[in-house]
């Protein structure tokens, strides 16, 4: 029974008979919970219950009914809140982080405009222009990546208490991550390089 919370550790646990509680303790419980397994909802149940407990004492309310599910989602409710404040975050993040490197991704190759179009007027092919832009932009994107990734395992043990069920370590989320940016990094630099690719090479150098 994990009395502490479903992030804690199961502890040692003893059970006595209900009789025996006074003479163990000192004192006599101020209230009972009781756990019953059915298949019937708790609206069809409700009635049922309360006859019974009235019939052992009148006087006797029933403080909460509710179901298992909603005990758990009532035990989960502040790890669910910081889970999902953390997501939106990390979405933020995502997002800037890719309109980021668009940018200046895209900028880096548009600034090389005039580099392209000598490499062009000298016989440079396409898919060597597309290969060069490439090995630039994508090795700084992978770096970056490096970077990101030490970045979030140290900061794992930090994560850890704001998450339940979820490592944050979790391989598919850093892949994820990864795979977004790198799809990021190739589009701003194969636009730019395509865009670049297609102005005559005396007016790109005639321009600058």
């Amino acid at each position: 029974m994990k009395q502490g919370g479903l992030d804690q550790k199961a502890g040692t646990e003893l059970y006595f008979n209900i009789e025996q509680g006074p003479r163990i303790n000192g004192r006599a419980p101020n209230s009972f919970n009781f756990v019953l397994r059915t298949t019937r909802p708790v609206d069809a149940l409700a009635p049922a219950i309360g006859n019974v407990v009235r019939s052992m004492d009148a006087g006797l309310p029933i403080i909460q009914l509710r179901t298992m599910d909603g005990v758990f989602a009532d035990s989960v409710s502040r790890q669910r809140f910081l889970s999902q404040l953390l997501a939106i975050f990390a979405g933020v993040a995502l997002l800037l982080a890719a309109i980021g490197t668009y940018g200046v991704l895209s900028y880096l190759v548009t600034e090389r405009r005039r580099e392209i179009g000598i490499r062009v007027a000298l016989g440079a092919s396409s898919s060597g222009i597309v290969r060069l832009v490439l090995r630039q932009g994508l090795g700084l994107t992978v770096g970056g990546i490096l970077l990101g990734v030490l970045g979030a395992l140290a900061l794992a043990r930090v994560t850890r208490s704001l998450l339940f069920g979820v490592s944050p370590t979790d391989p598919t989320t850093y892949f994820l991550v990864a795979g977004v940016i790198l799809g990021i990094a190739l589009l701003a630099c194969l636009v730019p390089a395509q865009r670049a690719m297609r102005v005559d090479p005396l007016v790109a150098i005639r321009d600058e």
